[in-house]
């Protein structure tokens, strides 16, 4: 018999992966290019021609016992190091090898976190729409996750309401942009009226609030937007990175925390997450890509594969009648269901082939995510499909 909290876990098991395996059956029934899978951020982009070749260099002129042993649980010394000299240059930080702890991508850094901050009862607030996930992470430790109902307006965070939910219990939130599903960025503005925020909830209940920033999509910024870097406007930032999407390699795990010294305990949240780190089985990141990611930190893969998708995709539903805001970041479409019931939605647009998650995966029901990490054939190929859902649902006369 399974433990009791695994069969909640099994009965809300991702809808983004049961989509995704749909995906492949649909395509093995009618053929991959009748197949438009919209459903899984597994990017189409190849990774860097660096990457390769640091995969060999390594291999080739390093000791295999050193490429393939263990090393402290944080990650090697010189690839910490790395990393921290990189974001000093990028964002006039002052981090050193101390503040970095390499991860299992960005997942495994965000169950660290949980596993380091959270006692059973201990509230995390989320910012809807949000990654599913967020709520096993949470839970995982005894956690409870708390969701900030949406400004579907400007997805924004919605802050009145935010602030009216931190209590006692609070000991974290959680922020993610560009935003997983929406593609907003969040404004410098919205950041420091956050963090004002938590800075005055922090005097008034005698207590320290988290803000972890989960960034993978970071690099994914189009029209030269700019994404704040979260640890310059509050003391008590933790940063969780992947490389899963800026270099294309989410198969591959590796990611890092950010752990600054201007934390309150930092040096025991620095220590404990070593330790979680270890004692939650992961040990350490990937030895090979810590090492491959250290030669690669100035790579970027082609942010304009991304942005033709991007534009091909709005121009298209636009011109269609479907609605939404047009994403300024990571490679996400969250558009407006034409009914109120966006399941039903996603059924319809399957008869043409065409699979999208529902927002309610994100705690945002009435919207559905489309992910434009595709090719731009399939964007293209998919258009006739989307001009019939548009006419199934009188979206233009």
């Amino acid at each position: 018999m399974i433990a009791e909290k695994m069969k909640g876990y099994v009965a809300n098991s991702s809808v983004i992966r049961a989509m995704f395996e749909e995906g492949k059956k649909m395509a093995a029934i009618y053929g991959a290019d009748q197949v438009y899978d919209f459903s899984l951020g597994n990017p189409n982009v190849p990774a860097p021609a660096a990457v390769k070749d640091a995969v060999y260099s390594i291999l080739e002129n390093e000791a295999s016992v050193t490429v393939h042993g263990y090393m402290s649980n944080s990650g090697y010394e010189e690839v910490r190091l790395a990393v921290a000299s990189s974001l000093n240059e990028r964002f006039g930080t002052s981090f050193g090898e101390q503040n970095i702890l390499m991860t299992v991508g960005a997942a495994g850094g965000l169950n660290v976190v949980c596993k380091t901050l959270l006692n059973p009862g201990d509230e995390v607030l989320a910012f809807a729409p949000f990654f599913g996930e967020y709520r096993s992470y949470v839970s995982n430790y005894d956690g409870v996750l708390k969701v900030v109902a949406p400004d579907t307006e400007t997805f924004q965070p919605n802050l009145k309401l935010f602030e009216t939910m931190i209590g006692q219990r609070t000991k974290a939130v959680i922020v993610n942009s560009p935003n997983n599903p929406s593609g907003v960025i969040y404004s410098e503005a919205t950041i420091e009226k956050m963090a004002e925020i938590l800075r005055r909830k922090e005097a008034e209940f005698g207590i320290s609030i988290y803000l972890i920033s989960d960034e993978p999509y970071r690099e994914l910024a189009y029209d030269g937007a700019q994404v704040p870097y979260l640890t310059r406007y509050y003391h008590n930032t933790i940063v969780g990175y992947s490389f899963s999407k800026s270099l294309s390699l989410p198969g591959e795990r590796i990611g890092y925390l950010v752990l600054p010294d201007e934390l309150d305990d930092a040096s025991d949240i620095q220590a404990a997450a070593n330790v979680a780190n270890r004692i939650l089985g992961y040990v350490n990141a990937p030895s090979l890509f810590q090492k491959v990611i250290a030669r690669c930190l100035n790579e970027k893969v082609d942010l304009d594969y991304y942005d033709r998708n991007r534009r091909a995709l709005c121009d298209g539903l636009e011109k269609l009648g479907f609605s939404f805001i047009r994403p300024e970041g990571a490679f996400y479409l969250f558009m407006k269901s034409p009914e109120e019931d966006e399941v039903k939605f996603c059924e319809a647009a399957r008869k043409y082939h065409i699979l999208m998650v529902p927002g309610s995966s994100f705690s945002c029901p009435g919207y559905v995510r489309i992910a434009y990490c595709v090719s731009y054939e399939t964007i293209i190929n998919a258009m006739p499909g989307f001009e019939k859902l548009a006419q199934e649902y009188a979206l233009k006369q």
